[in-house]
């Protein structure tokens, strides 16, 4: 058989040209149109950072008003998805009922099939401004509460936290949650992200590009890691025990998540701003429990990196902070949607402005070329 240089998990292969996003070796950093993304995460309004990667810029403030200005026009989901929301499984993963609702959205857009630059766009700011809403709705759903309606005043993560709990909480939260919106909105050709612009390849539409992202981010090998995070600090229980917990884990070769990354060798570059806002969080929020899951992050990062020298990625911090917020563990994945919505969008757009249909070869390892035998008694 001749030898076959296979690419397993693609790794390693340059599948087409983007000018979305990078990770840079040189500086060990993530950047988003050129900018480090730790410092648009400390800097900017999660809202500057999706204009910025939808248009390439940076917003002025007359370009970041009308920005916002339509983000809060399109606010509102209709009655009749609200009306499906209500019918389904209060039992299933919220990113099975968010899959379900986009792909809904995509069926009552009378605009679903315009492909245009400007058709494409329109369709982005109204999934940015609609799955937040979802998400929320969903959330109280599930929890035998009212969905809230989202007010046309408050800014993006302040009216997130109104319509899942009804109120505003302190600015170090809202702070932490809009650095998590911005750290999680784009990272290249991950899963989800190249699941989505493999589909727009085919000139399908965005709702369905998007609707086959969501699929792909629910495993936890990609988005669902942050949610494994939360359980295994559950499991972990207290930061008495962490040490030797984790000592035992990788004695055993348990299966340990929030740590290591298929891109980063150096450490996430986003780890550092995140795990800077989540302590900040802790000490406003002042509980024994914010202080006892920040006690046990603290040691199963030292003893990880002590043993192994493998380092935390993004889904560590974040995903006892979305705990802390008041979110719901199996919630933390589709607030990943409501960021990443971003990144996937401007990267069909991309796709689609100088498009191939995405089809890779394969590599036969099956039987060789054979006869069909016929069973002379049946």
């Amino acid at each position: 058989m001749t030898n076959v240089d296979v690419k397993y998990g693609l790794a390693g292969v340059m599948a087409d040209d983007t000018a979305v996003s990078k990770v840079m070796p040189e500086i060990n950093s993530l950047t988003y149109r050129g900018y480090k993304v730790q410092d648009l995460a400390t800097q900017c309004r999660f809202e500057e950072v999706a204009y910025l990667i939808w248009n390439g810029e940076l917003p002025n403030q007359a370009q970041l008003d009308a920005f916002n200005a339509a983000e809060k026009k399109e606010r509102g989901i209709s009655a009749d998805v609200l009306s499906v929301m209500r019918l389904f499984n209060k039992n299933a993963h919220p990113m099975d009922t968010l899959r379900t609702a986009v792909s809904f959205l995509g069926q009552e857009d009378a605009t679903t099939d315009d492909s245009s630059p400007e058709g494409l766009m329109a369709k982005s700011i109204r999934m940015y401004a609609k799955l937040p809403e979802i998400v929320a709705a969903d959330f109280r759903l599930r929890n035998g509460k009212e969905p809230i309606a989202p007010t046309k005043v408050l800014a993006f993560s302040e009216n997130f936290f109104h319509m899942c709990f009804g109120k505003v909480p302190e600015p170090e939260i809202i702070k932490c949650f809009d650095i998590s919106m911005t750290l999680y909105a784009e990272h290249s050709f991950n899963a989800s992200t190249f699941t989505a612009r493999t589909i727009a390849s085919s000139t399908s539409d965005i709702y369905s590009a998007v609707t086959g992202a969501i699929g792909s981010l629910k495993g936890p090998l990609h988005g669902g890691a942050n949610e494994a995070v939360m359980h295994m600090l559950t499991e972990v229980g207290s930061p008495e025990v962490a040490k030797d917990w984790m000592l035992d884990a990788l004695a055993t070769k348990k299966k340990i998540m929030g740590f290591g990354h298929r891109v980063y060798r150096s450490g996430d570059s986003r780890v550092p701003t995140m795990t800077e806002a989540y302590k900040k969080m802790v000490d406003v929020i002042g509980t024994d429990e914010a202080k006892k899951y920040w006690d046990m992050s603290r040691i199963l990062d030292e003893t990880m990196v002590g043993e192994k020298g493998i380092y935390p990625n993004l889904d560590f911090p974040a995903g006892p902070a979305y705990y802390l917020m008041g979110f719901e563990i199996p919630m933390f994945t589709p607030i990943f949607v409501v960021s990443r919505i971003t990144g996937w969008t401007a990267h069909v757009m991309e796709q689609l402005a100088n498009n191939k249909l995405v089809r890779p070869l394969s590599h036969y390892v099956g039987p060789p070329q054979r006869p069909v035998t016929v069973l002379a008694d049946r």
